[in-house]
């Protein structure tokens, strides 16, 4: 007996991709306690305000095109998250970088949009992070890096959905070191820059301070502060391993363009120890980024743009029936 065929869904087929855009954004402030999921649908969610002509999947839930390389954990913030994005018209990279940054939630911040086929994507071997510890001293934090670098494994358990895995740390670690010392109130305050390898299974930053810490006697006196300065690949240079562009300069450049100052308000300060303002703000989970995007938000009505095939601007069917019985 032949097999049935699924039926197809009705409706004309979606429109072909002409152009593909890699965004590289950042991930600031209180948006760092944003989970993935939180940032792919604001995305999605600012791709509709912004007008721009997404191209979606055939089939019978369309799904806009994009797609994510390496993202940073919950938890940290990051200055290189890159996405890459098909559209069905072409359009001026720099046109979309300013349309989807205004169209973006606070502290989810558009530097750089390139053609894809004029910059392909980097390519992802490794992260350089910087973290913060209050209330470490620089003395402590300088010997559990040493001693970290000095031992031929560092071994940690990690809690996953498919039970405790055990992870070498020491093997993703590319560079340790003490960036800068300092005080905030009347507490020491140390920062280490790590290079990490991007491995599988996946080493984070929160990992290796695990490792740190059964070395030493380090004991942040509250959650350090995670930072991802760049991604891509490894460089081997006269000033040691990089990895990618300088971000500092790319983060000043990037807020020095905008006319709003949104970034500069906002960003994260890098490399400085929080104060007991920042610190009650870290303590308190944030509005997600998808929250903070309204629904049903006025667009261009531009000629080749993609429209909802799938109703999703709808009201969901929970939220009918909850106004049924209200009602």
């Amino acid at each position: 007996m032949a097999r049935q065929q699924p039926p197809r869904p009705a409706g004309p087929a979606p429109l072909p991709t002409v152009q593909r855009l890699t965004v590289r954004y950042a991930k600031r402030g209180r948006m760092r306690f944003a989970s993935h999921r939180d940032i792919a649908r604001a995305v999605e969610r600012g791709v509709r305000r912004a007008g721009l002509p997404i191209a979606h999947s055939a089939g019978f839930s369309p799904h806009p095109k994009v797609s994510y390389s390496g993202g940073a954990p919950t938890g940290a913030a990051s200055e290189a998250e890159y996405l890459e994005i098909s559209l069905t018209a072409g359009m001026d990279p720099g046109t979309v970088r300013d349309r989807l940054d205004a169209a973006l939630p606070d502290g989810i911040d558009v530097i750089e949009v390139v053609d894809a086929a004029e910059a392909p994507r980097p390519l992802l071997e490794a992260s350089q992070w910087r973290v913060v510890l209050p209330g470490v001293a620089p003395a402590v934090a300088a010997s559990a890096a040493e001693a970290f670098l000095a031992a031929a494994h560092a071994e940690v358990d990690r809690l996953t959905s498919n039970g405790v895995r055990r992870l070498d740390t020491r093997a993703a670690v590319v560079s340790l070191a003490l960036e800068r010392a300092a005080v905030a109130g009347d507490q020491d305050c140390a920062t280490l820059r790590m290079v990490v390898r991007h491995l599988t299974p996946a080493v984070r930053p929160e990992d290796i301070l695990v490792a740190l810490r059964r070395r030493s006697a380090m004991e942040p006196s509250s959650p350090p502060v995670v930072t991802r300065l760049a991604q891509g690949p490894l460089a081997q240079g006269s000033a040691g391993i990089a990895v990618g562009p300088d971000p500092v300069r790319a983060m000043a450049t990037a807020e020095a363009s905008r006319p709003d100052g949104r970034a500069a308000e906002r960003g994260q300060v890098l490399g400085t120890c929080p104060d007991a303002e920042t610190a009650s703000l870290a303590s308190t989970a944030p509005e997600s980024a998808y929250g903070q995007l309204p629904r049903g938000a006025a667009r261009p009505d531009e000629v080749g743009c993609a429209r909802e095939p799938d109703g999703r601007d709808r009201p969901h069917a929970r939220d009918r029936a909850t106004e049924q019985r209200a009602g």
